[in-house]
């Protein structure tokens, strides 16, 4: 493995799903599965209206992640049928969630030949937010932690969670950089503590982490492809405007 940037370098954190490993399929296609197991109930656009209703009304008590979506899957399954879904209906949910957490974590075409060049060049952060055992699990069948000086999983990602990761690791927002997909998570609240931040866009995101648009001001940045990374924080170390 290259050299390590010191710690006065730029401070590059990415975001991890969707951003350096392909995640929200996965959901979809489980969403699709809860869909067909209560057909025989209700409609289709009832069962994904309701159910993503209970996941936001949930997130205040389980959080993003698998356990949190599953829950959420089995409370929709009784709303919706009125109790009447069997024990083995909800065997089947719990099949899912099996299934979803040991699923092999596919990483996006690119993203270690990014992580190779930026090392020697920055401090490389990974900030996730969503359930700890399941982060920590996809991180490690990822093979891509020993790239990153600092590893953070939170539970969520405001402003007040970027300010005090920063404070605990001595990061002036001014050389702090957020690489990802959300503009709710990775982008808008980076923004708002004086960071920059680059939007990544994935052809598939969650409804609740969209935003209706996000502003033009200097230190926010849209690229097509994760390779477009490395010659943008190259133009950002020199201090000039990048034309990628």
């Amino acid at each position: 493995m290259p050299r390590r940037a010191h710690d006065d370098d730029l401070v590059v954190a990415f975001d991890a799903d969707d951003t350096l490993w392909h995640n929200e399929p996965l959901f979809n296609a489980v969403q699709q599965r809860f869909t067909a197991l209560l057909a025989p109930y209700c409609s289709a656009e009832e069962i994904d209206r309701r159910l993503y209703d209970v996941e936001i009304r949930n997130l205040r008590y389980f959080g993003y992640g698998i356990k949190g979506f599953t829950l959420s899957m089995i409370e929709s399954a009784i709303e919706l049928t009125g109790g009447r879904i069997s024990g083995a209906e909800i065997g089947r949910v719990l099949d899912f969630a099996r299934e979803m957490s040991q699923a092999p974590v596919r990483v996006i075409d690119g993203v270690p030949d990014v992580l190779a060049a930026l090392a020697p060049q920055v401090r490389l952060m990974l900030i996730t937010k969503g359930d700890l055992f399941d982060q920590e699990a996809k991180l490690a069948r990822s093979g891509l932690a020993d790239w990153f000086r600092h590893i953070q999983i939170v539970s969520d990602k405001t402003p007040v969670t970027y300010r005090g990761i920063l404070r605990d690791h001595a990061i002036t927002a001014e050389r702090f950089v957020m690489v990802g997909n959300s503009p709710r998570s990775d982008i808008l609240p980076v923004l708002a503590i004086g960071g920059q931040a680059v939007y990544l866009p994935y052809h598939t995101t969650w409804a609740h982490e969209q935003a209706d648009h996000l502003p033009e001001q200097p230190g926010l940045y849209q690229i097509d492809h994760i390779g477009q990374v490395v010659p943008l924080v190259t133009a950002l170390r020199a201090g000039m405007p990048s034309s990628v």
